[in-house]
């Protein structure tokens, strides 16, 4: 058996019944890292001896009998987390040699719970990218195909994941960064509500629609995560002080009697044929277990959603990324004839150019006389979005769209053209516009390569997504296909 291809969940069970150790679990996925890493290049740090110590750590707690769920299973982190004597770098130059002097609560709550931490996950510059191709180090390449992108921002913790590199790992979605690359790697990504799992100690890219959520290999892991990371942090002024539920129990293959709603503005001109026949059958599959689907949803404002969040996440990320000024951490430039010398040449070569498009963007948006004519908009259309999910949820238990309208690019393909690069994220991003959650899980492949299934709730319903989300997944086979790695 190879114990690196192994769930969460049924690892959790070996290590309970003590057949396996977590030294053991460790070391394969050590392994394994040590075998396909340089295929995929998912990992910007490998934490070898810290992975090692811990899993001893772990195997003393599973001895003692106060193990959790997550104790002793081998996990990764993605670059934007703080983690406490680890480097954090974003994938930036900026940040390349920062080490920061404590964890993010995520974190924390993972190493409360047993984690076992393999390292950090590469990802594109300050989260800033659909294709994991803005990486300041090098690209993450999809485990399908190696010559095609894994989707971003989080391609890094979908890849390993898909790879089975690691059994589960985190990420974050600022307009699909978790889901995206969970449907072009073929696993489940979960962006939960907004403000249901703090995001005290991410890096920040635009505080108002950044979401830390999991991937895994199967949506009971992804209930298992989600048990561990949620729940109220005063640190974070945004988190919601609402209970947590026991996510796994809403992983029930019942689900008659559900509506589910299609909106038909995210079949949008560009979706692959093949993209579209996958969601006729995923929806026909649903339809066999029992659930009511409407086919003539209308969500009016969809088309608004890309030029709102292209004006808010630049604006939030121009001031976000204002503190990196190479004075209190991070990269500096010695070499400059006064003060505002040294913090332009600073930004001019620690922000790669994506970072440097968005800030440039954000300045302008947020700039005297232009204020009102584009972020205040954008706010006022914002709402209008998030009022018509909240009209349809009146309707409908949950929303169903394709995760992304194309299966993955090639590497290269849209480099040069933002715009196409921006709309890889059109099914996505109005979900972190409005702070709804979604989910997306393995619906099926177009020559090979994989297509995601979203389900898209409204706020605090990720018990619903869970469920319908284990329906489809405990009908289908496509969550147990391996890429040729």
């Amino acid at each position: 058996m190879d114990l690196f291809r192994l769930t969460v969940h049924e690892a959790a069970d070996l290590l309970r019944r003590r057949e396996v150790s977590s030294l053991e679990l460790t070391q394969a996925a050590l392994n394994r890292i040590s075998s396909v890493e340089s295929k995929v290049r998912a990992f910007v740090t490998v934490c070898e001896d810290l992975a090692l110590e811990q899993a001893k750590a772990a195997d003393q707690r599973l001895k003692d009998g106060v193990a959790t769920p997550l104790t002793g299973i081998p996990a990764l982190i993605k670059d934007n987390m703080c983690t406490d004597g680890v480097r954090t770098t974003c994938s930036s130059r900026m940040l390349e040699n920062f080490v920061p002097p404590y964890d993010a609560t995520v974190v924390e709550m993972l190493k409360a719970a047993g984690m076992v931490m393999l390292g950090k996950a590469n990802m594109d510059e300050f989260a800033m990218g659909s294709s994991n191709e803005h990486s300041a180090f090098f690209p993450t390449r999809n485990p399908w195909d190696l010559g095609r992108v894994p989707g971003g921002s989080s391609g890094g913790s979908a890849v390993a994941v898909a790879s089975d590199e690691c059994f589960y790992s985190l990420g974050s979605d600022t307009g699909g960064s978790i889901r995206q690359p969970a449907g072009f790697c073929s696993v489940v990504g979960l962006k939960p509500t907004y403000g249901r799992v703090s995001r005290f100690g991410l890096i920040a890219f635009a505080s108002s629609l950044d979401q830390i959520g999991p991937f895994t290999k199967d949506v009971t892991d992804c209930a298992l995560v989600m048990n561990a990371i949620s729940g109220y942090d005063p640190r974070d002024s945004t988190s919601l002080p609402q209970p947590v539920p026991d996510y796994t129990k809403s992983l029930v293959p019942d689900i008659k009697g559900l509506r589910l709603g299609v909106p038909r503005e995210y079949f949008v001109a560009g979706m692959q044929p093949g993209v579209k026949d996958i969601m006729d059958a995923a929806l026909a599959k649903l339809q066999e277990l029992g659930v009511e689907i409407d086919l003539d949803v209308s969500l009016p404002h969809t088309p608004y959603a890309l030029a709102v969040y292209y004006i808010i996440a630049p604006s939030e990320a121009s001031a976000n990324l204002a503190r990196y000024d190479g004075v209190k951490y991070g990269f500096s430039v010695k070499d400059a004839s006064s003060m505002w010398d040294a913090m332009e040449k600073t930004k001019q070569h620690g922000f790669g150019p994506e970072v440097k498009r968005r800030i440039m963007l954000g300045t302008y948006a947020l700039s005297s006389g232009y204020y009102d004519a584009y972020y205040l908009k954008a706010q006022k259309v914002r709402t209008l979005i998030r009022r018509e999910f909240d009209r349809a949820f009146e309707k409908y238990d949950a929303l169903v769209t394709a995760t992304s309208p194309t299966v993955p690019f090639k590497i290269g393909e849209k480099m040069d053209d933002p715009m196409q690069m921006y709309l890889s994220d059109i099914c996505t991003l109005p979900m972190n516009v409005a702070g709804i959650p979604g989910i997306s899980v393995p619906a099926g492949f177009v020559d090979g390569l994989p297509v995601g299934l979203q389900i898209v709730g409204k706020p605090l319903s990720e018990e619903t997504l869970l469920r319908v989300a284990y329906a489809f997944e405990q009908s289908t086979e496509w969550h147990k296909r391996k890429p040729p790695l």
